[in-house]
């Protein structure tokens, strides 16, 4: 308990002293240049309460719980694909898996611009095609580890493969995706913004990039804390919670 308190402690005590110095170089620079923490809170709250902002706020949420869905399937299937099929094991591995996880994350971002309209799509696109290999990599851990004498007993009662897949391997697989969705989600709004700064009309991204056109740092900085404050609502409301309850059975 006393670490516990100490390490709280020390986290409480950054996060104040780093507030405390951005105060007083905030008020020594322009705020186009460093806005104090005050004006930012202050920018934060306005932004929470604007329709026009909540409407971005919508589109980038709904932009990557789409990318993270798309990921794991695509992953996933890439991972029971080599699991399954022994003789693709090394296409997977060998050849899928090193080139997107290789693959630039600004790379994505350029061609999606060159190839589709500003939308949705394209964004889309973007986050789907770098978030593949976390998801891959993740399932394809939790097949290799996969209890083979429970499959075996599973074997025993039902030949059914279908049943075996869904009352067997999927339910112990569940906490590698959650995994892969854990990381997903904090790579999916990373990706989003650069996306979105590049190609889309919508979006929080594009909100950051309309401020930075604008030199209004203090939007700029507020919509940066606005994803912070989404992301960890999102983390501990629904991941969170999920990896709970799935550890308990």
């Amino acid at each position: 308990m006393p670490q516990a308190l100490t390490g709280r402690l020390l986290g409480e005590g950054l996060v104040v002293a780093v507030l405390l110095a951005w105060f007083v170089l905030g008020r020594g620079l322009p705020e186009f240049i460093l806005p104090g923490p005050l004006a930012v809170a202050r920018r934060l709250l306005d932004l929470f309460v604007t329709p026009e902002f909540l409407w971005h706020v919508a589109t980038s949420t709904w932009r990557v719980l789409v990318s993270i869905m798309a990921a794991l399937l695509i992953g996933g299937g890439l991972a029971f694909l080599a699991w399954g099929v022994p003789w693709l094991d090394g296409v997977v591995d060998e050849r899928i898996k090193p080139v997107l996880n290789s693959f630039p994350s600004i790379g994505w971002a350029i061609l999606a611009a060159i190839w589709f309209d500003p939308g949705h799509f394209g964004v889309i696109f973007v986050e789907v095609a770098i978030l593949i290999p976390f998801c891959l990599i993740n399932i394809a851990e939790g097949l290799r580890n996969i209890d083979r004498e429970l499959m075996e007993m599973g074997r025993s009662f039902t030949r059914h493969r279908a049943r075996i897949l869904f009352r067997i391997t999927l339910p112990l697989l569940v906490p590698y995706g959650l995994s892969a969705a854990r990381i997903a989600y904090g790579i999916a709004w990373k990706i989003a913004l650069v996306a979105e700064l590049l190609g889309a009309p919508s979006g929080l991204g594009y909100l950051m990039l309309r401020a930075q056109t604008a030199a209004d740092n203090t939007t700029f900085l507020a919509t940066c804390f606005a994803i912070v404050l989404l992301f960890v609502a999102g983390e501990r409301l629904v991941i969170v919670p999920l990896e709970r309850r799935f550890a308990r059975r």
